[in-house]
């Protein structure tokens, strides 16, 4: 079966000069199976070859009907959130360390990649979640994430005191160290180091996971991911919170303002091989029953 992708992007980790031999190879290799590839700027230079077309990493997707990742997670984390909108999909070639969402080696690259570009590949969408940062009735910062939003204490030495709404609904005040609010994809992330859950990749769903909380009693929550989240602050006296989106950082949220998450409407579309197996990437990622064989 032939697919429709004919012009094919490729972004790599600019800071990793290590990703330079699978990138040339993958230009080559696409190149040579007669595919027009396009290389985000940043990675370009990996590339020796002055007729590469490029374009900037939030623009690439403009251009491509298929979108490649070379490097570790936050590399496909970064890719995901820059083709969002132009609802083209996503392969990830890991590089990197634990690599749960890219899913395949540079050893494997050909043959994997071959069969994905002859339609052989499992489809799947994740959602993302979108931050808006609320000062004085005004959205001053607006920002998308893969993994999770998380809203820490910053500069102090103090715990933040927060308040949670769902839905316009009051949920809890805690103190703590922060709160990270996390889409299923993320929970293998920042959220399962805290002590959150792993979700299955399809659930319709989002996990509030308490960082240090001063009440022990507090522990992760599982809601739905249609719900709006509202976070508000509680103390008297100004202190600064960092807010994160995956590894994008807004600094100097202060206690008056408001933060609003809810689920992006417009999801990643991502291919694996054919045989993907979440629970199998869990078992190796994770180092499950290692004594255990099938």
């Amino acid at each position: 079966m032939q697919t429709p992708f004919k012009t094919i992007g490729i972004i790599g980790k600019p800071s990793d000069p290590g990703i330079a031999e699978t990138l040339a190879g993958l230009y080559d290799y696409l190149t040579q199976h007669q595919y027009t590839v396009n290389v985000a700027e940043d990675s370009v230079k990996f590339i020796k070859n002055h007729s590469v077309g490029s374009y900037p990493i939030d623009t690439l997707g403009q251009h491509c009907d298929l979108v490649i990742a070379v490097g570790g997670d936050g590399t496909f984390l970064a890719a995901a959130r820059a083709i969002v909108e132009y609802d083209i999909p996503l392969i990830g070639i890991n590089l990197g360390r634990l690599g749960f969402l890219v899913d395949i080696s540079p050893n494997e690259l050909p043959a994997k990649l071959h069969n994905i570009l002859q339609g052989h590949y499992t489809e799947e969408k994740r959602y993302l979640l979108r931050a808006k940062i609320i000062r004085n009735s005004q959205v001053i910062h607006e920002e998308t994430a893969v993994n999770e939003v998380a809203i820490l204490r910053w500069v102090t030495p103090s715990m933040i005191e927060i308040v949670t709404k769902i839905d316009n609904v009051f949920l809890n005040s805690q103190r703590s160290d922060g709160l990270i609010i996390s889409t299923p994809t993320g929970s293998t992330a920042y959220s399962l180091s805290a002590g959150g859950p792993i979700l299955y990749p399809s659930l319709n769903a989002l996990v509030l996971v308490p960082l240090n909380p001063h009440t022990l009693s507090n522990r992760p929550i599982v809601i739905h991911d249609s719900a709006e989240i509202e976070i508000s602050f509680c103390q008297t006296k100004q202190i600064n919170a960092l807010v994160t989106c995956d590894h994008i950082e807004i600094p100097d949220v202060l206690i008056s303002d408001k933060i609003l998450i809810k689920k992006d409407p417009k999801p990643i579309r991502i291919l694996h091989p054919e045989g993907h197996d979440f629970f199998q990437i869990l078992r190796n990622k994770l180092n499950w029953s290692s004594g255990y064989h099938i």
